[in-house]
């Protein structure tokens, strides 16, 4: 099937960027050092082999990160979201992170704990990061290595863990919920709570491969949740559902059901931030991989990146009718995993329907409804969700 979206039209390229510009303010960018991990967790998007060759090769080189992360500082930004795959297998990690801090970068660094070293503990102490954000898989041996598929690796966890809390680094935690780690979730979370006084936070929802490898797109739909389950879990967690009801007249808007928008980014990506892969690719989100949303920075420069190339992806929009009679005019789409760059990872169209996404959206729009009375002002006459 052909694809069905459409890029502004020449005068909107022209002319509606600048109007953008004025509203969007720069403020924080990912920045993804390696694709390759330590672990090769079941349910993971981008882990490649640590020893990879070919994605070793494909990295950007330290020079290139620097000239990065200069073009970010001329632009403004002021918070950057280390990331990979697992950032602490770059040899030069510390290099990158002491020169973010040179350019005056509030520094939040994403990693799995169990290959941190004396050096970078180190480092960490005499230039602290601002966070440092720990994905829990298990709080037993089984468990956690059921999800990574590396022998030891809870131990290095463990270890690690050990290490931030001993030197009282602010750490936050997370996890993904999957059908291999489900059963231990309740343990994960008071663990997690006990240990750190900043808010845990779990994800149920996890999207397809960034390389659309089929093998391994069959091992993260094996991992996902029914919606019902995924529901079931978010309403017994009294943090993650009290969050939801303070926040239900965002979540379900009944205003959706009238819009005649056929915009497909309606998100906030590229508004505040944007996002680097690996082999120095821009986009405006972390998962947005589809080939026209994505800006080579080796034949670019940021700014133009930011200034012409946002606006013009910002702007497409979509000519199939099932997308606009459905997703774009639904009122719990907020509920739903549903985003352009999740339906092209599931789909390989940016404005195609999942049924896995809309089920979700219904079982969590159900749950909420039951609440005496939560739903009356938001949809006052009862509207078809999907």
């Amino acid at each position: 099937m052909p694809e069905s979206y459409v890029e502004a039209d020449l005068l909107a390229g022209l002319f509606r960027p600048q109007r953008i510009q004025r509203k969007r303010g720069l403020a924080s960018f990912e920045l993804e050092i390696t694709a390759r991990c330590n672990n090769n967790c079941r349910h993971c998007y981008i882990n490649l082999p640590a020893d990879d060759k070919m994605a070793l090769r494909e990295e950007l080189s330290l020079s290139q990160i620097k000239g990065i992360i200069e073009q970010a500082a001329s632009l403004g930004v002021l918070w950057c979201t280390v990331t990979g795959g697992e950032p602490l297998l770059r040899n030069d990690f510390p290099e990158i992170y002491l020169f973010l801090k040179k350019k005056g970068f509030l520094i939040s660094l994403f990693t799995n704990a169990t290959a941190i070293s004396k050096e970078h503990i180190n480092l960490f102490k005499k230039y602290p990061p601002r966070d440092i954000e720990v994905t829990v898989y298990g709080i037993s041996k089984g468990t956690y290595e059921r999800v990574s598929r590396i022998a030891g690796s809870f131990d290095a966890f463990m270890c690690g863990i050990d290490i931030l809390r001993r030197h009282q680094f602010r750490v936050l935690f997370k996890t993904m919920v999957l059908r291999s780690n489900v059963n231990e979730l309740s343990k994960i979370a008071k663990f997690c709570r006990s240990i750190s006084r900043h808010p845990f936070r779990f994800d149920p929802f996890l999207y397809m491969r960034y390389d659309r490898c089929s093998r391994r797109n069959a091992e993260i739909a094996a991992e996902r949740l029914l919606p019902e389950e995924i529901a079931k879990i978010e309403k017994s967690d009294a943090e993650r559902f009290r969050e939801m009801k303070r926040n239900c007249n965002t979540l379900i808007t009944y205003q959706r059901a009238l819009s005649n928008s056929r915009r497909i980014f309606l998100c906030g990506s590229g508004n505040a931030g944007f996002s680097i892969s690996y082999n120095g690719y821009f986009r405006l989100c972390l998962e947005l991989w589809h080939p026209r949303c994505v800006y080579d920075l080796k034949k670019g420069t940021l700014a133009e990146a930011w200034y012409k190339f946002v606006p013009v992806v910002r702007e497409m929009c979509s000519s199939r009718k099932e997308f606009l009679e459905k997703c774009r005019r639904c009122p719990i789409i907020n509920l739903c995993m549903w985003c352009p760059a999740h339906s092209y990872l599931e789909t390989g169209n940016m404005d195609e329907p999942v049924d896995y996404f809309c089920d979700v959206a219904k079982a969590r729009y159900e749950i909420l409804k039951r609440q005496k009375g939560l739903l009356d002002m938001v949809l006052p006459h009862t509207q078809q969700s999907c």
